[in-house]
């Protein structure tokens, strides 16, 4: 089964326009739009929000030890990386636990050997076999707001230099 579809009039400024999108640098695209998804994770581990702009719960390492949340050693946040191509544009990271910290996680830790598992709580040394975690999500990838005007932007800037 068939279409055709029939214009009439002025068809040339149309014709002459889909043309012109046809060559349109989609791969650049891309890369722009992963740069900018890159750009605001990255500013996202230095603002300690969530793509919603909502503040991560402090760890109680960083309330500890007078540091940032989910930046200990930067391993998390230097592991962000874009990738582009024709068929899309993404961000995102390899780091074994980053998942647990994007959506969070309850897990038993138990202990390694007969020692036990050691803690200081409130200046008093705890031993404890085994010891329940609940990690609270702290979401770093993501599309905001900032993010959807940003992509539309790039989009505007392509399709007007067409």
């Amino acid at each position: 089964m068939g279409y055709s579809i029939r214009l009439e009039g002025d068809t040339k400024r149309l014709m002459n326009k889909l043309k012109k999108l046809q060559n349109i640098d989609v791969k650049g695209i891309n890369s722009a739009i992963a740069e900018g998804f890159r750009t605001s994770t990255l500013d996202r581990f230095k603002e300690s929000k969530d793509p919603a702009g909502k503040r991560w719960q402090t760890s109680i390492r960083a309330a500890s030890e007078g540091g940032k949340t989910l930046v200990q050693t930067a391993q998390l946040r230097n592991s962000i990386r874009s990738k582009a191509d024709k068929s899309g544009a993404a961000v995102g990271t390899n780091v074994k636990y980053a998942a647990t910290h994007q959506f969070g996680a309850k897990r038993t830790i138990r202990a390694k050997s007969s020692k036990g598992l050691r803690f200081n709580v409130g200046g008093h040394w705890v031993t404890k076999d085994k010891v329940k975690v609940n990690i609270p999500a702290r979401p770093f990838l993501g599309i905001s707001k900032e993010d959807e005007e940003e992509i539309k932007s790039i989009l505007e800037d392509a399709l007007r230099e067409k």
